[in-house]
């Protein structure tokens, strides 16, 4: 990690972490409850674009991506992930990976500006939370 990280205000107020891994930050979009739906944050100080990480963490973004994919898939058995790096709204490059379902209040369309936010309540938050973070400890998103 480098010394001057500094994770942007607005996915520090939005998300919850679950876990650091070797690149990233993995956290929990708190900020809306109905999909199932992580963010990696690369902790590498001034980064706005994948194309801004070295080769050998570009990689290990892409392997990360794969484990936060198979974490959701093990636990919520989505019909499609969606992964996206956008960075309209927060210039800090961070990957949302989003467990997507066909009864999904807006399936197929992407979920941003689609609903106003629907966040999760304390209890709902703390179970999600122990979810991940116990199918992280068992190994349950290793593929």
């Amino acid at each position: 990690m480098t010394e001057d990280f500094a994770l942007h205000q607005q996915l520090a107020a939005d998300t919850v972490p679950i876990a650091d891994w070797p690149l990233s930050s993995l956290r929990l979009m708190r900020a809306e409850r109905r999909w199932p739906w992580l963010i990696l944050v690369p902790r590498r100080a001034g980064t706005r674009e994948i194309a801004d990480l070295d080769t050998a963490d570009r990689a290990l973004l892409i392997e990360e991506i794969a484990d936060a994919t198979r974490l959701l898939q093990a636990l919520f058995g989505p019909d499609k992930v969606n992964v996206a790096a956008i960075g309209n709204m927060v210039a800090q490059l961070h990957v949302h990976v989003v467990a997507r379902f066909h009864d999904d209040p807006v399936w197929p369309k992407p979920i941003w500006g689609q609903l106003p936010a629907e966040p999760y309540e304390a209890a709902a938050l703390e179970t999600r939370l122990a979810q991940l973070r116990h199918a992280l400890a068992t190994g349950r998103h290793k593929g």
